[in-house]
């Protein structure tokens, strides 16, 4: 089958690790089954795995891709969950499984024709959803929705500031947070993805670091270095950063006397449990709310996608077709 691996890693140059072509099909474990891919959506995840982050050398060649809907072995059209943990090791949270993986970092992921997985990380596709739509679901999307609704502690008409308005993570929390009744603002450092943050939902829309009109209830955070800064100065006291990323970097400055100063909570995320997909996807049935994606491509041009996404020249997600 036709697929894109991960076959070296390149921490300057990441495409350059990239192979596109031919694998061999599956292997299907006990208890698990395999996905024809209709639609697969690309990460930065997938970006840093060329770059040798969240990964051995000793684990390539493997195939890339944590996200993806299709149609299972029995006609099904289904979403994949893409965390590969035990309930019972996580306390009822595959998420909290300290053996956990994502697709792509032990097992071979879905940027390929087919995939396989657990039967129980298949969950149903709404009829409504286009297969390129739900391919955004499994890690952007339902990473901004446990953000919002588990993590950050809100109620309906709080306000909440999204950082860096553009990446798949920052779009989906925009779109969901005001389809749930926050009040959501955004930062970018450019006017026409401030523009579209607008037009996906924000209330409002302020560059990178600008002072804002009022103290923030709680603030999404994915882009880490760049923006932390301005995120704590950002929050109420009392208020709570949910940190799910950091793709400036890791180590800002922590400004710790101003988090005790102001009681400010700092809470890390990750991904979301199986059971929080299937609400995901309810939520977006139920109120027509759709992914942002960015443009379509087939498989074959998968190098175009990460170049784009490489060089931050995306709105939304990149999603791939086999």
């Amino acid at each position: 089958m036709f697929a894109v691996t991960a076959a070296r890693i390149d921490a300057d140059n990441p495409l350059d690790g990239m192979e596109l072509g031919e694998r061999p099909d599956p292997t299907v474990p006990e208890g698990w089954t395999t996905v024809t891919v209709k639609a697969a959506a690309l990460n930065h995840h997938d970006v840093w795995t060329l770059r040798g982050v969240g990964i051995r050398e000793d684990r390539l060649p493997i195939i890339l891709g944590g996200d993806a809907a299709g149609i299972d072995e029995d006609g099904n059209e289904v979403i994949v969950h893409s965390v590969i943990g035990d309930l019972e090791r996580g306390g009822g949270d595959e998420t909290l499984d300290p053996k956990r993986s994502l697709l792509s970092e032990v097992h071979d992921g879905t940027f390929a024709q087919k995939v396989a997985v657990p039967r129980r990380n298949l969950v149903p596709k709404p009829a409504s959803l286009s297969f390129e739509e739900a391919a955004c679901l499994p890690t952007a999307w339902l990473t901004a929705y446990r953000m919002l609704f588990d993590k950050a502690g809100l109620q309906p008409g709080a306000t909440v500031l999204v950082q860096g308005a553009g990446g798949g993570v920052a779009t989906a929390a925009i779109a969901l947070g005001s389809a749930a009744g926050y009040r959501v603002w955004a930062t970018s450092r450019s006017a026409d993805k401030r523009k579209r943050a607008l037009d996906l939902g924000a209330d409002q829309a302020f560059e990178s670091g600008a002072r804002l009109p009022e103290r923030v209830d709680a603030v999404l955070e994915t882009v880490g270095e760049a923006t932390w800064s301005h995120s704590l100065k950002s929050l109420r006291p009392g208020g709570r950063i949910v940190v799910s990323g950091a793709t400036s970097g890791e180590v800002p400055p922590a400004e710790l006397n101003r988090v005790f100063f102001l009681q400010l909570s700092v809470v890390g995320s990750s991904m979301g449990t199986r059971d929080q997909l299937v609400r995901l996807a309810r939520f977006l049935d139920v109120t027509g709310v759709r992914p942002l994606v960015d443009r379509v491509l087939p498989l074959e041009q998968a190098r175009d996608g990460f170049a784009a996404m490489a060089d931050g020249k995306i709105f939304g997600k990149i999603v791939f077709t086999p």
